[in-house]
């Protein structure tokens, strides 16, 4: 009898556990299970956060959206995103506005293919609750300038041009984890120039940034991950422009198991979304 009430035990033991089946577990850097309630509540007392996404998860994108909404009750927000460019600024205020309609924003503006599904609903939060949204991204046709030519083909832009993106000339360490893992990464294909151009885009967003900021405010900005990870990135930028700013970050892994985050994860953020590498992808 007695061990037929140990098996019971388990079986339940292991249903209950089947059936507490989750598409991602949030982490401090520490590597410490942590809380979403958590999160939220640290975000109340920084001046920026940073929310790293992986561009197609629909869990982020999801997540993104409930954590502006739940931050709002508790601080007053400004918005901003890499996925609008600085010199669609005009066309999103407009949007935001109501002077004109998706569909006009649509076309006025260089949207991403994805911007209905996931970045959308953030700009309507912003336009219904009457919160600015700011387009804190570099044209990528001059990230591409950069990769081509070097930081010195931006000298001969236009006045207005240089507008649309952080003051020249544009401070670079090349020594930051993220573009030294860059040229690692892409092996014999690598140029030195590839991090310039991921450097001209993270100065462009850390400038709009901290042009934003408001007293008693929060900033949360969305970005690919790699552009906040390691606190370097944009976040180093910020840093050179405000050393006593207070930033949080938020970055994004994808693991087959998130019972556990991975040791090559840690000291990645602030907080760490691990998602299930299962999840539905939107793109």
């Amino acid at each position: 009898m007695k061990c037929f009430f140990c098996l019971m035990a388990f079986v339940i033991s292991f249903t209950v556990v089947a059936q507490d089946k989750l598409p991602y577990q949030l982490y401090d850097k520490s590597g410490k299970k942590t809380t979403y309630k958590k999160m939220v509540q640290q975000a109340k007392n920084a001046e920026v956060v940073l929310f790293g996404e992986h561009h197609d998860n629909s869990i982020v994108h999801w997540l993104q959206l409930e954590f502006t909404k739940d931050l709002f009750v508790k601080k007053q927000l400004v918005l901003g995103a890499e996925m609008i460019e600085a010199d669609n600024q005009k066309q999103l205020n407009q949007y935001l506005k109501g002077e004109i309609n998706q569909k006009a924003f649509d076309t006025l503006a260089r949207l991403w293919n994805n911007h209905k599904t996931d970045y959308k609903p953030l700009v309507d939060f912003a336009k219904g609750n009457n919160l600015n949204f700011v387009a804190t991204n570099v044209p990528r046709r001059y990230a591409s300038l950069v990769y081509k030519q070097d930081f010195q083909a931006l000298d001969k832009l236009s006045e207005e041009e240089k507008t649309w993106m952080a003051p020249l000339p544009i401070k670079y360490d090349k020594n930051l984890p993220g573009y030294v893992k860059m040229l690692e990464m892409m092996g014999d294909h690598a140029s030195e120039t590839m991090p310039k151009a991921q450097a001209i885009k993270d100065a462009t967003m850390g400038h709009f940034i901290l042009q934003n900021l408001k007293p008693n405010t929060t900033l949360v900005h969305y970005n690919g991950s790699f552009h906040s990870d390691n606190f370097d990135g944009i976040y180093w930028y910020l840093k050179q422009g405000n050393p006593e700013l207070k930033i949080m970050t938020i970055a994004t892994v994808s693991q087959k198991d998130i019972s556990r985050m991975e040791k090559e994860h840690l000291k990645l953020a602030d907080f760490i979304i691990v998602v299930d590498k299962d999840v539905t992808k939107t793109f």
